[in-house]
């Protein structure tokens, strides 16, 4: 590879490390050029970019973004998605599109934030519901205990209105 071109993969690399939320690791070895091509395809409509890096490259664009830990998670021929709006969102859509093409693509690991996540976590990632859902589950839970709240608190009122509307009654009779 010419330095130039080595000099432009870094910087995009260095961008794209710079911009993601989350950078998932996977291992794309044994893969036709036919089912890469495929994984692309299914990607390139959504907010994820996929992309096989060399690993020296990345090493270099890591340094340069400040991300040094996603080497933790690079080992032998790898490929980056990058994600960079909700975190879990990138990783359901990558889980979801390795298993709609049927390509056997291995998820190693992915860098969210300063934290790297095993495999098995990713994949815990992406089964979780999407942001709005988990804020509107929140929102109910809230509402759930102020409604009971009201209850505890308005209960002895409506027990002091029985009790003293009885009393009348009793009264007028």
């Amino acid at each position: 590879m010419l330095r130039e071109k080595k000099t432009q993969i870094i910087d995009q690399l260095t961008d794209r490390l710079s911009g993601s939320t989350i950078v998932i690791a996977t291992s794309y070895q044994g893969l036709s050029a036919r089912e890469m091509t495929e994984l692309r395809r299914a990607l390139a409509d959504t907010t994820v970019s996929y992309q096989v890096v060399k690993n020296t490259l990345t090493r270099f664009a890591a340094r340069r973004s400040g991300k040094e830990q996603v080497m933790s998670i690079i080992d032998g021929p790898t490929a980056l998605a990058f994600g960079y709006d909700d975190a879990a969102e990138a990783a359901k859509i990558l889980s979801q599109c390795i298993k709609s093409t049927g390509v056997a693509v291995e998820i190693k690991g992915a860098l969210l934030g300063e934290q790297t996540l095993s495999a098995d976590e990713v994949i815990t990632l992406s089964r979780l519901p999407s942001r709005e859902i988990l804020i509107s589950q929140l929102v109910a839970q809230l509402q759930s205990t102020m409604r009971s709240l009201h209850n505890v608190l308005s209960f002895p009122l409506y027990g002091l209105g029985n009790v003293l509307q009885a009393r009348i009654q009793n009264l007028t009779e």
